[in-house]
């Protein structure tokens, strides 16, 4: 079966190679089945009407409407974990730079003029306003401990850091990738208090917006340093610039730049760069096409940010994957409504999540229109897709 995907931004060719080669790909393709994006903003844009599927190669998916995709039963997926080691390596740079100085040093040492003699002097002189400390000793708070997190944890102590970590929608998952020698807070608060370094690794959602404000600035080790490479609204800026000017925190890095922070000593600003290697948009590219190309074939479902996952080995040639509301009976109504125009079930599953259901049903004969209709006639489907072996 073929199937056109849209191209909103540029997608590794790895990446691409991992959809089939029946499928039409393409920045210019009109009236796709599915999508695939980057940093593109989504929320402007008309959502097509056969629209199936969104794939978002990164893991935050705040420039994608999920709201507006879920009442048309439009599955997104993300790529979480994908780009986890590019932002931790980031992690480290920043509390690399953010305790040795090493920003304005470099600064320091490209304006000096002279003679090679007289630059040793200059430096041998200045240098000392560059003395920094070391990691080794010091302890590392980790708010959020998903695929980031823990690999981050994993680093610190390595390094001969301790790392006390809190996150309140720890996975089992997450848990069983956390490192055992991470001591476990019970609240942000706790984690802030004993934290040399604090790094922030959550989505922006509203309890997380303006997680790190000017009540928790007072609160933190003085003298710390605070990491934000996860989303801009997390941390109240202008609330941190002053905890660094009232000598509460001694700096401050990110990677969302913005005026508040422009031209600030102790301040460093990065270019929206935690997944920017090649490496990361290889590997999200990668799993996000191999997603798509899964539900699109299968209806197979992981790592959807709207949609329960869902898979099922294939009891037959003839499947039907059933979007959703997750009301009360309806599994039951699907089945009554196959029943109706006797269609004999081989197997069913399906799954839940918050507001929203997914089932796949293989049957043992060929889907015609009038089953379709009927499916689509039960109250609360949103969509229904044959899908044949």
């Amino acid at each position: 079966m073929t199937h056109k995907i849209k191209t909103l931004n540029a997608i590794s060719k790895q990446g691409l190679a991992r959809l089939p080669d029946t499928c039409v790909v393409g920045s210019d393709v009109t009236e796709p089945d599915a999508i695939l994006v980057r940093s593109a903003d989504m929320h402007k844009l008309e959502i097509p009407p056969g629209l199936l599927a969104v794939g978002r190669a990164g893991a935050g998916t705040n420039n994608i409407p999920i709201q507006a995709m879920s009442e048309r039963g439009i599955v997104v997926f993300n790529t979480p974990g994908a780009n986890a080691n590019a932002v931790k390596e980031l992690v480290l740079a920043g509390m690399l730079m953010g305790v040795r100085n090493i920003v304005p040093a470099v600064n320091f040492a490209a304006g000096l003029h002279g003679d090679d003699e007289s630059l040793h002097k200059q430096v041998e002189a200045e240098k000392k306003q560059f003395v920094g400390r070391e990691l080794r000793g010091s302890t590392l708070g980790i708010v959020g401990l998903g695929a980031i997190g823990s690999l981050l944890a994993e680093s610190a102590l390595a390094l001969g850091m301790k790392v006390i970590g809190f996150d309140p929608e720890l996975t089992i998952d997450a848990a069983w990738r956390l490192p055992p020698q991470v001591r476990k807070a019970a609240s942000v608060d706790e984690l802030l208090k004993p934290s040399d370094f604090v790094s922030l690794h959550v989505p922006l959602l509203p309890s997380t917006r303006n997680l790190i404000n000017a009540e928790r600035v007072k609160i933190m080790k003085k003298g710390s340093v605070l990491l934000n490479f996860s989303r801009d609204g997390i941390v109240d800026t202008q609330a941190v610039i002053d905890g660094i000017d009232a000598g509460l925190l001694q700096s401050y890095l990110c990677d969302f730049p913005g005026n508040a922070l422009h031209q600030h000593p102790r301040a460093i600003a990065l270019p929206h760069l935690g997944a920017s290697t090649e490496e990361a948009e290889e590997n999200c590219a990668i799993m996000v096409a191999e997603q798509v190309a899964d539900y699109l074939q299968n209806g197979s479902i992981r790592n959807s940010v709207n949609f329960p996952n869902i898979a099922l080995p294939r009891g037959s040639d003839f499947r039907l994957a059933i979007a959703s509301v997750n009301a009360p009976d309806l599994f039951g109504q699907i089945s009554t409504a196959l029943a109706g125009v006797s269609l004999n079930i081989n197997t069913m599953v399906n799954k839940s999540r918050g507001d929203l259901a997914f089932t796949l049903v293989d049957v043992e004969t060929k889907v015609t229109p009038p089953v379709i209709d009927a499916l689509k006639a039960v109250p609360g489907v949103l969509r229904v897709r044959y899908l044949p072996g």
